[in-house]
């Protein structure tokens, strides 16, 4: 997948560790890549530009790039060339341009999110479209205590909480994509370092 343009939007931002860098979570991009149009759509008697949104919509929506970027949606798609059609399928494979809104996020990059829920395990963030966990062994550097009644993870030496709702900057410490699954991928943090954690932490430290 080829990108051809790039270009950044406002909505939100995240931050590294040293000198001070603001990236947008989210970028518009100008793309291009090849559907598959299935013989049966052909036979529908609608012109062939009359399928694409559709098909391209299920083709790179809400899926991992080649690069771990996550496209949200795309629109403003346009037939580029001739469709081919390769002997014995007799489907149409046709290149498309497009515009695509995309979520990206690396490996040791530090990250604003809200925590979505509280488990046994520790905290669920959310960051941007993914679900991040904050597992109870990397928040604090003191032991934990969950309670789940009150959906509330607090340090027993502290006080120090988190419950759901809570705003936390914590650093990607992990990755695992399923491409083929991505609710089922699997992202790590850890907020033990300076600077980070909860928000109310923070305001404490300046």
């Amino acid at each position: 997948m080829a990108d051809e343009g790039r270009e950044a939007t406002p909505t939100s931002v995240r931050l590294r560790e040293g000198p001070l860098e603001v990236r947008t979570m989210y970028t518009l991009e100008t793309r291009e890549d090849t559907i598959r149009i299935p013989a049966e759509y052909i036979r529908r008697g609608r012109r062939l530009e009359d399928h694409i949104d559709e098909l391209a919509h299920d083709a790179f929506e809400c899926r991992f790039d080649e690069n771990e970027n996550f496209t949200l949606l795309t629109f403003d798609h346009e037939a580029v060339g001739r469709g081919k059609i390769i002997h014995g399928d007799g489907a149409i494979y046709q290149n498309v341009r497009f515009k695509a809104l995309v979520f990206t996020m690396e490996n040791n990059e530090v990250v604003d999110g809200a925590v979505s829920e509280v488990s046994e395990y520790g905290a669920f963030v959310r960051i941007g479209p993914m679900e991040a966990l904050l597992h109870k062994s990397q928040i604090l550097d003191e032991p934990i205590q969950v309670n789940l009644g009150i959906k509330r993870i607090e340090g027993s030496q502290s006080g120090r909480n988190l419950g759901e709702g809570s705003f936390v900057r914590s650093r990607i410490v992990s990755k695992s994509i399923n491409h083929n699954d991505p609710r089922s991928s699997k992202i790590g943090l850890n907020c033990k370092m300076d600077g980070l954690g909860s928000f109310e932490w923070i305001g404490e430290e300046d």
